[in-house]
């Protein structure tokens, strides 16, 4: 079932079920009663990423406090996407674009990767859940990625199961055409690694592709920034091996 984009929608925290209600944090108070001035008995869809969407209606008890109330269920909560997510953090701003397409490209684990060149940093995890709540909100999207913690490119792979295997954006890849390498790719349990705008350090391309449970891939013949490399990889994965093709 399609999402309605004619109504509100947003992210509550709490369970989400018939006629149980559910107090508007401070933020979404301002939101809802100031900037979009909504009143009492106005409507609303609402979801948690676990209980699927829901009409709501909005109830206010008193002239600071609005209340939630779930009316009936819109869309069953879908199957969590497997995919993850392997970023280099970018600057700001282009982070912020990164995250927010990743979302919307059905990414279910998001995991910055410090490399060698980064030239971003994490330093709100906070900043960035919200950033991907808000591009669910927006998108229609259902489910919340995970946002796991930071971690170096070497540490991950030290620890990194075998049974999922990472398919990276390698700049340096003799090839233009990723479709044929990802038709013969056989797992489904799949993440994507994609580099920082400096690209891997020759040290790390080495590691890469003397790993059995990595594959590389070329994105065509032009130099794409970090980015723009991200949201090519997603697609062309999705296509291939993942929702797009159910």
């Amino acid at each position: 079932m399609r999402a309605n984009f004619r109504m509100q929608r947003l992210f509550v925290a709490a369970p989400l079920s018939q006629g149980v209600a559910a107090e508007a944090t401070a933020d979404q108070y301002n939101y809802l009663a100031n900037v979009l001035r909504m009143g009492d008995g106005a409507e609303i869809l609402v979801f948690n990423g676990r209980d699927g969407e829901w009409k709501a209606r909005l109830s206010l008890p008193t002239r600071k406090r609005i209340m939630i109330v779930p009316e009936e269920q819109t869309r069953p909560q879908p199957e969590p996407s497997d995919l993850h997510y392997l970023f280099a953090p970018l600057k700001v701003g282009r982070l912020d674009y990164l995250v927010q397409k990743a979302v919307e490209m059905g990414a279910g684990v998001l995991r910055p990767v410090m490399t060698q060149h980064v030239q971003g940093k994490i330093t709100n995890l906070d900043k960035l859940r919200a950033n991907v709540i808000e591009a669910a909100e927006q998108c229609g999207i259902l489910g919340i990625p995970e946002v796991a913690e930071p971690m170096r490119l070497s540490e991950m792979l030290d620890g990194w199961s075998s049974e999922r295997r990472i398919i990276y954006c390698d700049e340096g890849d003799a090839g233009q055409n990723p479709l044929p390498i990802l038709n013969a790719v056989k797992e489904r349990k799949l993440a994507l690694l994609v580099g920082p705008e400096g690209g891997f350090s020759e040290e790390e391309r080495a590691r890469l592709k003397g790993l059995d449970f990595v594959t590389a891939i070329p994105l065509g013949p032009r130099i794409l920034r970090a980015d723009t490399a991200a949201v090519a990889a997603m697609a062309v994965i999705q296509a291939a091996l993942g929702d797009w093709t159910r």
